[in-house]
């Protein structure tokens, strides 16, 4: 095995880049398991390193965030490594080419194009993607995203384009009118047969008004949810421990003994 030296820590952005570099370009050619990587294997590994760079985000553990960046900067440029293999692109062509776009769909910082607000920078964002040959406003969702996100990309885009309700109200207005709408097709008291099929659609729309409020009030609901999620496990592990300490399975508990230390965590 050779025996290489250790590059030294950097001290400027272009030098740190410049050491990553170096080291995938030595693992690649001396490391048996990076060598043996294709964009394929690596392709649910930095999946898995997106979502671990989201739970530190939404942790705000900036420790955690920072590591989790390296990992996926690192991936980054182990697949543009492996491309460089084939003379099909390298690092240098990845980034002159986000450089490029940048610039491009920048028109009121490089060009004469002026612009009043955020809103402003978003329609002309997406009338400059249609012009660089996207046929849809929504070619750019990406269909393998999680649903929530997906709905959420879906209403920005057109909302980039003029496609979009007025004001809050009338967003809020739909939500209760899709509740309604639900409720009284898929009453659960009145004990009649549901059509799942059809529940499932009109509840699609539900949560679908539901993500568009949200929108309205500048809540990220993807991360909503997320939130939910943790508070709801950090509530029921505690239940779980608290049980656990009195001698109690939670099967053998009645939901009364089980609320008791549901509100004991809500309360920490």
């Amino acid at each position: 095995m050779p025996n290489n030296p250790i590059p030294a820590s950097a001290s400027n952005p272009a030098d740190a880049f410049t050491r990553l570099l170096t080291v995938l370009d030595t693992l690649r050619t001396q490391c048996p398991w990076d060598k043996k990587q294709t964009m394929e294997t690596l392709r649910h590994l930095t999946i898995e390193e997106t979502y671990e760079l989201s739970d530190a985000i939404l942790e705000g553990d900036l420790d955690e965030i920072k590591k989790e960046l390296g990992d996926v900067m690192m991936h980054l440029v182990f697949y543009s490594r492996i491309a460089s293999e084939t003379n099909d692109f390298n690092i240098t062509d990845v980034l002159n080419g986000v450089c490029d776009k940048l610039v491009n769909r920048h028109p009121h910082i490089y060009g004469d194009v002026e612009v009043q607000n955020e809103e402003d920078v978003k329609r002309n964002w997406e009338q400059i993607k249609l012009k660089e040959g996207n046929k849809s406003v929504l070619a750019g969702v990406p269909s393998s995203l999680p649903a929530l996100v997906k709905a959420a990309r879906i209403q920005e885009k057109a909302r980039g384009v003029g496609f979009d309700w007025e004001d809050k109200n009338q967003v809020w207005e739909k939500v209760e009118e899709e509740l309604q709408e639900f409720k009284a097709e898929f009453n659960v008291a009145d004990h009649t047969a549901i059509d799942i099929e059809k529940a499932e659609s009109e509840f699609g729309d539900v949560l679908f008004s539901l993500i568009n409020y949200a929108r309205f009030i500048n809540i990220n609901p993807e991360n909503a949810l997320e939130k939910t999620n943790k508070k709801f496990i950090k509530r029921f592990q505690y239940l779980e421990s608290k049980a656990k300490e009195n001698g109690k399975a939670l099967a053998d508990m009645t939901l009364s003994e089980m609320d008791v230390y549901w509100n004991e965590a809500k309360k920490l």
